[in-house]
């Protein structure tokens, strides 16, 4: 797993398909990413450890949560956010798109 360097931490792919794509990061106290959003992806966020702070603008509100140890909160696509670290932080960004739970088709023959 190869570790790339960013100007807030860390980040190492762990995995990546064309519905998801998973990445561990490692973020610096008091570093945050740029503020971004994602056309068609989910983003979640599991700390594993530290404190980080989650922006997200919803309808042209700051709404800021902030995520402890086994916290997780889900970003929906089109909705601009930033990261930013509380403490130095070890988190996982799970990125996902929606699938079709109606997806089946049945041989009943």
């Amino acid at each position: 797993m190869d570790k790339l360097g960013k100007i807030w931490g860390f980040i190492s792919k762990i995995f990546s398909n064309d519905n998801l794509s998973i990445d561990r990061i490692e973020i610096i106290n008091n570093q945050k990413c740029s503020k971004h959003l994602h056309e068609y992806k989910y983003n979640m966020f599991f700390v594993e450890s530290g404190k980080i702070v989650v922006h997200r603008w919803e309808n042209n509100n700051l709404i800021s949560t902030v995520l402890n140890q086994y916290d997780t909160i889900i970003i929906s696509p089109n909705i601009y956010h930033q990261f930013e670290a509380l403490e130095n932080s070890i988190v996982y960004e799970i990125y996902y798109t929606k699938l079709n739970d109606n997806d089946i088709i049945r041989d009943i023959k």
